[in-house]
């Protein structure tokens, strides 16, 4: 039985790597439009479950790992930034305020399935329009959620958190290698 992370990311390829260096990393091309009945708070891990389930068939008898991470202010979903101005727009909305990053894994083996989400309060200190414009002129914001990476100069705007870093970072290492070693067992009963 092998390891599959549905993943391009290069952060969650590392941090995969905390759990077990024995895994192939596949991406998933899958149409990641919400449908309109998804909740916020349930969006990542629906969109987990069909990375997962886009790579599954590839590979009959082994373990698949499809995760996806929402950055969610209010009730709404804060995506990747499309351009300069949005990453501008993302940042004064997070600005001074405490956010949620969810981060939905789903674990898939033929016919068997187990998801879960991980939640973690972010909260920004009160940004300058200097902060903002010294962080958007660096390449972080562009291919991340909510526009700021935490690993990075991202670390700069946060306040405090609360919960598990690495969710917020794309993979909630602790506790997937907790719920991976339970699904192991499951399938070997």
């Amino acid at each position: 039985m092998k390891l599959i992370l549905a993943s391009a990311s290069p952060r969650r390829r590392e941090l995969m790597k905390l759990i077990t260096e024995d895994f192939t990393a596949v991406s998933s091309d899958v149409d990641e439009t919400l449908p309109p009945e998804i909740m916020p708070l349930e969006a990542s891990e629906y969109l987990a479950e069909i990375k997962a389930e886009a790579i599954a068939p590839e590979y009959p008898g082994d373990i698949v790992i499809g995760c996806d991470t929402t950055v969610i202010s209010g009730n709404e979903i804060l995506g990747k930034p499309r351009d300069r101005a949005h990453a501008e727009q993302l940042l004064r909305e997070l600005s001074g305020k405490t956010h949620t990053v969810v981060t939905g894994c789903a674990i898939v083996s033929d016919e068997k399935k187990h998801t879960f989400s991980v939640y973690t309060d972010v909260t920004f200190r009160s940004l300058s329009e200097s902060d903002i414009q010294a962080y958007i002129s660096t390449d972080e914001p562009y291919d991340k959620a909510g526009g700021y990476g935490i690993q990075g100069k991202g670390s700069l705007l946060v306040d405090k958190i609360s919960g598990d870093y690495f969710n917020v970072v794309g993979l909630p290492v602790s506790r997937l290698n907790y719920e991976l070693n339970e699904f192991i067992k499951g399938a070997k009963s």
